[in-house]
């Protein structure tokens, strides 16, 4: 926080930015999660509680709880996260700037002016290419104020591009 700032009062008062991630966005983040951190999380489980089952029996009795306690919060993050991420990821596109809203447990707002984008790519992963999502990449001469736009649907994330393209007028 700084100090003196006038303005830094008003960003909590900032309404949200009104483009939305959308339903192929959340099976998306879902996929992403369970490959990430849930399906990992099941398969190290069950191969330790079946090598426990073949080789030492007597150790389930304590194993089990103690796996499905370390299990908790990874089946936890991949149900919960996608739909936060739904909730939390916006954009919107002004005659001046780029407004976005991003995170699942952090939030983040970001606000950068059109007059300092250097550069605009559009990035898409296997998974995303699966979806037909893409990420638009806004940079700008600061690396504090270059933003994500995660879960745009591909054709949405070229015009929205262009638009924020530098030397392109909104």
């Amino acid at each position: 926080m700084v100090a003196g700032n006038p303005h830094h009062s008003q960003i909590g008062r900032l309404r949200p930015p009104r483009h939305r991630a959308g339903p192929r966005a959340r099976r998306w983040w879902t996929a992403r999660a369970w490959l990430a951190v849930g399906g990992p999380a099941l398969l190290v489980s069950g191969a330790l509680l079946a090598l426990s089952a073949l080789f030492f029996p007597g150790a389930l009795f304590w194993l089990a709880p103690l796996t499905a306690a370390a299990l908790a919060p990874a089946l936890g993050y991949a149900l919960l996260a996608p739909a936060r991420r739904c909730r939390t990821h916006a954009w919107e596109v002004g005659e001046s700037a780029v407004y976005a809203a991003s995170g699942w447990y952090w939030r983040r707002r970001r606000i950068v002016a059109l007059a300092g984008v250097r550069e605009v790519a559009v990035r898409r992963g296997p998974l995303q290419r699966l979806y037909g999502l893409a990420t638009v990449t806004v940079t700008t001469g600061s690396t504090a104020a270059d933003l994500r736009i995660a879960g745009v649907p591909e054709a949405e994330a070229r015009t929205l591009a262009e638009r924020i393209r530098p030397g392109v007028a909104a």
